[in-house]
């Protein structure tokens, strides 16, 4: 019977056909062991032999049959292969690809090259067609891939684990690619080229290196313009099918390499960079589409796979039946493809068992057996035919149609056979089964299944408008998967303490959902914008790593980021590059962003599991085991955001801003569609305003608020060494410093180098330790903002006396020595300052026990009020008062038992009380820098810094300063003891220092000539400071007088000592109030004046010092403060503000009168 002329949209009918006949297929073998694609083979096969061997044409299907099976075989593999592959590519999980990545190069490597001479080598010398070697190799390089469009679509009906499933499929996605690449070479051989050693090794690797370089080079481009579509999931899925099929063709046309690893290789990258970047409906929408184009392409091509196979058989039906042998052959040549693959598995197996999670007997045995063929050979075997049947000498047309019923044949018996029993195999190992413990999970869920039946049941029962409520028996009748629980649940942990290994299980298991859980939450959140997208992908990795470890270890998801979150060892090399500091600070600020995601978002997610997995299993031993161990992982994140709190709140300040910018403006969009769906809006109205949004939220995501570091000169201004110079000074001094931020653990300077400068310490926490003054070291040996590093190394000219390390992120800034040296000679009273800062440092290294506890402005405190520098000459002997130590800090001394003394040195008084300053009595003449002597000799001239360090006298006015104090203030906690003592008064600055020196914070606020005075204003109010004298200024010219009486004083006679002032003043304690969600606020209370200490006596002049009462009355300045209140809000730790409330009082408190 004559064949209707085709027409061309014959083909169409063809696809509509072979669609519904999927569907079908898909439907009616739903719950069966038996794989639908199996079943489209057959059916392909059916319709073809209608078709060829049947004298009854199909007619208008016939001819639609017709186009197809006369298909150009390359144009068979670009229409379907590169979506296959990117679907299957990029459906596969990043993490199990690296994991098994070894295993699937060693079975797509010299897997296919021993499957290849293997199967030549059986061909050749037993198959009776007098093939050459090239060409029994081409039939062998072309069989021994195994199609991933079988493999997958198998693997996903049959639901074989992660593992095995990523090894086979990613294995048949790379076998493919080579075994690809290994018949391009014997194709093109067998057609007359020659090939010497070096050849195939070049052809080889650019055919295959090329490939994978190419997909990455789409993957990198494809996803940065992925990058700027926002909120469009249309484009973003037809980007990803666009540039599919466009790399297929440049690989394969253009380049003329592997399009099949460079499809692979694309899709890999889309599931390692791009998977975040598809949230929300865009994420469903693509999933869906891929599987459904996953779906059409497999239906199309099994069926036409069929077509073709029966096309083939019957168009040389005449050979066929002269050589029935041929039909033997073919079942021979299937023993030996599964004999191949059995041999390059046992071959491999030691290898494939040691790398990535390894490979047990059971799996290398679906291994084996899941080797299906599929529509690529057919493919290749369908282009030697072409080729074949044109005019050429290397080729004849009957080896073509040899190679097309061989390579059909094997696809239709290994789907057949293979595909239809794998099934069967995995249940026959055991590898289908649920573990005991997910057994008891699913019986305890089926329990609280019921409960939700219940309670929904209570809830819909009672209809308003049906009426009588429904029955629960019949309702429970038609939920068949709760009719067989027992009357008691039991918990699935309720096993005998004795069975170590249940509980063994069960905590593996609870640790992989509790896992499972935070990466769920870390999903949630990237939708809702709390993290950004490379955020995200660290968190997932994260996870996916501690799964491997959970066989062995506790959760460890946390050390996979601890990297993640501090500095890396080549930050180290930026800071010692000479790439411009601001770009070193953007790139260390960017590092701190990443770091505060990642430690807010893993606190979350894990906080969310956490309470999931409560209401879940209930206060179950085993699940208590794994929340404590989450809740221990925590720690150090909590600490790392607390750091930051301390030394960058702006960052956190930022970060915060981010995230409810982008949840306001994602919760006002669904808001006006849930508006729109219940009918109050319509939809033109609901798209005019969705669009704003969007369009406010793509503004947003593309420049989203910035972290904005202080400028330098604020930044220096506010410093205390800096700030409290004059203009004049200050300026030049600005032009010559040095920015930098140091990350953590990163070294300032050593102990025992040379000075070449000092360190200004800005933001952030640093570390001392010393070898000489090691067993003095404190448990929280730190120097926080507001440090001045190795001034007095520089002053002194000698070795840095111990090393300091960051102990957080540091903002700081370097001044040479030669600027400090110029500094210095400028002005004698600056050297003076400059002393007395660089005492700040070495009185908490000579004595961390006594003032490790205070602040850095409580120690300016007790070295501005309670302290006096003195210099002596040669000769002067130097003794000291029970109550004063003092610091050596230039120049020698000697003991009466001759010993020398060397700055920097602690000096005691005799008979001192050596628990007070945290020294033992048999330690103290191992201490070399430490000395106790009833007077000392001055060798050569020396600079001395005395401290008061308390009398009895004043103890009960310090019980009842102190319990004032506790009583008004109410501070934050923090974790740092330099940052805990922030907003308090220092103990030392409400000690009284008798009649003769009382001088108070008003006084020293009045003369802000004084460098020591602007110090401690800047150490405690930060920049705000002008703004308080601008105000406070005025004030006094209207209400404040202050009476100083001075009097006569002796002195060294090498050091004039400068009358101090005194008054009793009422300072007025600052009520505080923190910018975060604790505040308090406190009234005004007086505390008691504090005195200057005295000047230890010297026996040169043998002059003994009387302490006299200065009295000072000022209703004016007494009435004013007192109806005064301030509130000082903290934005930074070194940055207060002030404002003042109407209509406070203050708490009056006269300070006790010297003797």
């Amino acid at each position: 019977m004559d064949t209707p002329e085709a027409e061309p949209d014959d083909a169409v009918l063809f696809v509509g056909v072979s669609l519904v006949l999927g569907i079908a297929s898909r439907h009616l073998l739903r719950g069966t062991r038996v794989p639908y694609t199996v079943a489209l083979l057959v059916l392909g096969v059916a319709l073809g032999s209608l078709e060829f061997g049947t004298k009854h044409s199909l007619g208008k299907l016939g001819a639609g049959i017709r186009i197809w099976a006369n298909i150009n075989p390359d144009l068979l593999l670009a229409v379907f292969l590169p979506a296959l592959l990117f679907e299957s590519s990029f459906s596969m999980e990043v993490h199990q690809i690296k994991k098994c990545m070894a295993q699937m190069v060693l079975l797509a490597g010299p897997g296919v090259i021993l499957s290849t001479f293997f199967l030549g080598s059986a061909l050749k010398l037993t198959f009776p067609y007098d093939w050459n070697w090239k060409t029994s190799l081409l039939l062998g390089g072309l069989l021994s891939a195994t199609d991933p469009v079988a493999v997958v679509a198998l693997l996903k009906e049959l639901g074989a684990s992660k593992k095995l499933s990523t090894i086979i499929e990613g294995e048949s996605l790379m076998n493919d690619g080579t075994a690809i690449v290994v018949y391009q070479l014997f194709y093109r051989m067998v057609l007359g080229r020659t090939f010497d050693a070096g050849s195939i090794i070049k052809f080889l690797s650019e055919v295959s290196l090329g490939a994978v370089a190419l997909g990455l080079a789409f993957g990198i481009a494809s996803v940065l313009w992925l990058g700027f579509i926002f909120n469009d999931t249309i484009i973003e899925i037809a980007l990803t099918l666009a540039v599919s099929y466009i790399a297929f063709f440049t690989a394969q046309d253009a380049l003329e390499v592997s399009g099949v690893l460079t499809v692979m290789t694309l899709g890999m990258f889309y599931a390692a960079f791009a998977k975040t970047a598809f949230k929300g409906d865009s994420q469903q929408s693509l999933h869906h589409f891929w599987e459904m184009v996953a779906y059409i392409a497999n239906t199309l091509i099994f069926i036409l796979s069929g077509v073709v196979i029966a096309d083939g058989v019957l168009e040389n039906n005449v050979h066929f039946e002269r050589h029935g042998a041929s039909w033997g052959f073919l079942l021979l040549l299937y023993v030996f493809v599964q004999i191949s693959r059995i041999l390059v598995v046992i071959i491999l197996y030691p290898l494939l068992r040691h790398f990535g999670y390894g490979l047990d007997l059971k799996e290398a045995t679906i291994l084996v057996w899941s080797g299906l063929r599929g529509a690529v050979a057919l493919s290749l075997s369908l282009s030697v035919k072409r080729a074949s049947d044109a005019v050429q000498p290397y080729l004849k047309p009957v080896d073509g149609a040899m190679f097309v019923f061989f390579t059909g044949g094997i696809v239709f018996l290994t789907l057949i056979f293979n595909g239809s029993t794998t099934q069967f195999l995995l249940h026959l190992l055991g590898m289908d089964r649920l573990s005991a413990t997910k057994l008891r999970i699913l019986n305890y869920t089926k329990y609280e299944m019921l409960n939700k039946a219940l309670e929904a049941f209570g809830d819909l029962r009672d209809d308003e408008e049906l009426g009588p409520p429904a029955d629960w028996v019949t309702v429970k009748k038609y939920i068949t998967c709760l009719n067989d629980l027992d009357d008691e649940p039991v918990h699935p942990h309720a096993v005998s303490d004795r069975n170590d290994r249940m509980h063994t299980m069960n905590l593996r298991d609870i640790r992989v959902r509790l896992l499972n859980g935070v990466q769920a939450a870390y999903w949630g959140m990237l939708e809702e914008g709390r993290i950004t997208q490379a955020t995200a992908n660290v968190l997932m990795r994260s996870v996916d790593e501690a799964m491997d470890l959970v066989p062995t270890q506790e959760l460890c998801d946390w050390k996979n980021l601890r990297s993640n979150v501090h500095f890396p060892n080549y930050y180290r090399l930026l800071q010692t590059s000479r790439l411009p500091r601001r770009l070193i600070t953007y790139f260390t600020v960017e590092r701190l962003e990443s770091g505060c995601y990642i430690c807010a978002a893993f606190l979350r997610a894990h906080r969310i599991a956490r309470r999931q997995l409560h209401d879940f299993l209930g206060n179950s031993e085993v699940a208590r085991i794994v929340i404590d161990e989450s809740n221990a992982e925590g720690e150090e994140a909590r600490k790392f955001l607390e750091d930051v709190r301390v030394t960058f709140p702006q960052v956190l300040r930022v970060l915060k801003t981010r995230q409810v910018t982008y949840s306001v403006l994602t919760h006002l969009s669904e808001y006006i569609q849930n508006l729109q769906k219940t009918g109050l809006l319509e939809e033109k109205e609901m798209a005019h305003l969705d669009d704003a949004l969007q369009t406010d939220l793509k503004k947003f995501k593309r420049n989203p608020p910035l972290v904005k570091m202080p400028r330098v000169s604020d930044l220096l201004n506010t410093h205390p060494l800096v700030g409290a110079l004059p203009a004049a000074m200050r300026d030049p001094l600005l032009n010559s410093t040095k920015e930098t931020v140091k990350g953590h653990g990163m070294v300032l300077y050593r102990e025992g180098s040379r000075p070449t400068g000092i360190w200004l310490v800005s933001i952030g926490v640093v570390k001392w330790t010393s070898q000489r003054l090691s067993s003095r070291h404190s448990l929280d040996p730190i120097l926080s903002h507001g440090s001045t590093l190795g001034l007095y190394e520089v002053l002194i000219g000698k070795p840095y006396i111990c090393d300091m390390i960051t102990d957080s992120v540091v903002h700081c800034f370097f001044i040479e020595a030669e600027k400090i040296e110029q500094l210095r000679q400028s002005d004698p009273s600056v050297e003076v300052f400059l002393w007395q800062e660089s005492a700040l440092v070495v009185a908490r290294l000579l004595l961390p026990m006594m003032f490790e506890k205070m602040a850095t402005h409580e120690l300016r405190v007790l070295i501005t009020e309670r302290s006096t520098m003195n210099t002596y000459i040669k000769g002067e002997e130097i003794e000291l008062e029970q109550n004063y130590i003092g610091i050596l800090m230039e120049g020698f001394l000697k003991t009466k038992n001759q010993t020398l003394i060397t700055p920097p040195g602690l000096l005691l008084p005799p008979n001192a009380d050596l628990n007070l300053f945290g020294l033992e009595s048999s330690a103290i003449n191992r201490i070399d820098y430490c000395y106790t002597a009833p007077c000392y000799q001055v060798e050569a001239r020396a600079r001395i810094l005395f401290v008061e360090i308390g009398r009895a006298e004043v103890a009960a006015d310090l019980q009842r300063s102190a319990s004032l104090i506790s009583q008004t203030l109410e501070l934050p906690q923090t974790h740092s003891k330099e940052h805990s003592g922030l907003l308090s008064w220092p103990e030392s600055f409400r000690k009284s220092r008798g009649a003769q020196n009382a001088a108070s914070l008003t006084e020293i606020r009045d003369h802000p000539a004084s460098f020591s005075a602007r110090a401690l204003q800047l150490s405690m109010y930060g920049s705000m400071i002008n703004d308080m004298q601008s105000g406070q200024g005025q004030r006094r010219q209207r209400h404040h007088h202050t009476k100083a009486n001075s009097k006569g004083h002796k002195h060294s006679s090498s050091y004039p000592r400068v009358p101090s002032r005194s008054s009793n003043t009422q300072r007025p304690l600052l009520s505080v109030q923190s910018e975060g969600a604790n505040m308090t606020t406190a009234r005004q209370a007086a505390a008691a004046a504090a005195a200057r200490p005295e000047v230890p006596s010297t026996t040169a002049g043998r002059r003994r010092r009387q302490r006299k009462a200065i009295e000072e009355d000022d209703d004016n300045s007494s009435d004013e403060s007192a109806g005064e209140e301030f509130i000082v809000r903290v934005d930074s730790p070194s940055m207060l503000t002030f404002r003042q409330p109407s209509g406070s009082g203050a708490v009056d408190d006269h300070s006790p009168q010297p003797k």
